[in-house]
């Protein structure tokens, strides 16, 4: 997959002797001695800033691979724009030009696909927790800046670049490094009530006007626009090239990104307002009738259906062989097996609009009476809960062994999820609190987004 655009950002920056490299060559692992036309290509992670060891650089019919200080040494017969790709396992391949011409060593940056945050809930399954990522508190801000209206949504991360939109409906670009505004764009009198996803070269958004916009990711130009007839608060999940989402009207969607059309549509009834999941080939949804809905993502074929104690308006995690179900009205969260039958259920005596999250054999999530619960996932005991002092609306995210919930009272905490202890208290925050990259952590206030990483121990 091409990263044109990102590789074309950094070229400058790399090539005027970005200190990552230092101003030695180092050892080769071609042997380029004596010859006029030999190039050098770094590789840095591009979230982490380390170079990367191991990774194939081709050009043309030539293939070597980079040394432990991250250069590819490559014996060319001639310089000039060539195609370059660029690949290791574990990491989004990169195929771009490089001018070579005048400019014998450059730089490019690859990205660890497990780094990424593409979408709402981290995850298709919707567990949102980021199990790669490894960055917790204490933090420090790097950058933060206005997001132009309510954050509603969390943003989503892709090499190097944070997508956001707002409940005005203006979509931002953000350079994770240093909070630079690559692009901004309106939508005019469309409301935005869920994250946009990233798939390969578009960002995909869901607006309450009931229409799903697809737009360059690179400078967010509307490419092409689908009508659902109803308003879609589903945050997009897409897999294979097709996007799937409910609506207001009631309808389930898997929209063909590639031709444009739908592939299928499922009548369930009431309201949907649930992003869609998946796990083990079947994809879960819920709805304001207090069903949750196991569809066929082939067909849109029923398989099974379970109800709960009232609506369904966050979305359902799945993990393990289970599904995990919030009810606002019923004020509880329940869980299923993979084939329907009901296992367990939590109440609490409050609205449970928070998506829960799943890690480490516990689920957590939040309620408007302000408590972050953990309980098992196995029995749904209760391990420990949290008192935030303020409602909890939005789903709670893991990172990296932290449980982080914002609430009404504009606080991000960020709590222990193994033993609910308190590890952060953000003065900023509202509904769901958090995402990022293997570098950096976004904090969302209620119009502004933050930008932290680790402070370094003294």
């Amino acid at each position: 997959m091409g990263r044109r655009v990102a590789l074309l950002a950094l070229l400058p920056f790399l090539a005027a002797g970005c200190s990552l490299w230092g101003s030695k060559s180092g050892s080769g692992t071609a042997s380029t001695a004596g010859n006029p036309n030999a190039v050098k290509v770094g590789v840095v992670d591009g979230d982490l800033r380390t170079r990367v060891r191991g990774a194939v650089v081709r050009i043309g019919r030539l293939k070597v691979r980079t040394n432990r200080k991250g250069w590819a040494h490559v014996p060319l017969r001639k310089r000039g724009k060539l195609w370059v790709t660029v690949s290791k396992p574990g990491y989004d391949p990169l195929s771009t030009r490089i001018e070579f011409r005048n400019h014998p060593r450059m730089g490019v940056e690859l990205f660890q696909t497990k780094l990424q945050w593409r979408l709402y809930g981290a995850t298709p399954a919707r567990t949102q927790a980021q199990t790669a990522i490894r960055v917790r508190p204490p933090f420090k801000i790097v950058w933060a800046k206005p997001a132009g209206g309510l954050i509603e949504f969390p943003a989503v991360v892709d090499h190097g670049v944070a997508f956001i939109g707002n409940q005005v409906g203006t979509i931002r670009a953000f350079a994770m490094r240093d909070g630079t505004l690559l692009w901004r764009r309106p939508t005019p009198r469309v409301e935005l009530a869920s994250s946009p996803a990233v798939y390969g070269q578009v960002v995909v958004i869901h607006g309450m006007d009931g229409h799903v916009y697809v737009r360059s990711r690179w400078n967010g130009r509307l490419l092409w626009r689908f009508s659902a007839g109803s308003p879609i608060e589903s945050s997009p999940v897409v897999r294979n090239g097709i996007d799937y989402f409910g609506t207001w009207n009631g309808y389930v969607y898997a929209l063909n990104l590639r031709t444009h059309h739908l592939r299928w549509s499922y009548h369930a009834g009431p309201k949907i307002t649930s992003s869609a999941s998946f796990g083990r080939g079947t994809m879960y949804i819920g709805d304001y009738g207090g069903r949750l809905l196991a569809l066929s993502p082939a067909s849109g074929r029923l398989r099974w259906s379970a109800s709960v104690n009232g609506r369904i308006y966050g979305t359902p995690a799945y993990s393990d062989g289970r599904i995990f179900v919030p009810s606002s009205t019923g004020a509880s969260l329940t869980a299923f097996s993979a084939s329907g039958r009901r296992l367990w259920s939590v109440g609490t005596g409050s609205y449970v609009y928070s998506s829960p999250a799943v890690w480490g054999g516990r689920v957590f999530f939040g309620s408007y009476n302000g408590v972050l619960y953990a309980v098992s996932a196995r029995n749904g005991a209760v391990l420990w809960h949290f008192g935030t002092g303020g409602a909890i609306s939005g789903a709670v995210v893991v990172v990296a062994g932290v449980v982080y919930a914002g609430n009404f009272s504009h606080r991000i905490y960020g709590v222990s999820a193994r033993s609910g202890r308190q590890l952060l208290a953000f003065p900023h925050g509202d509904y769901v609190p958090v995402s990022g990259n293997g570098g950096r952590l976004l904090l969302h206030g209620f119009s502004r987004l933050f930008a932290v990483e680790p402070k370094r121990r003294r």
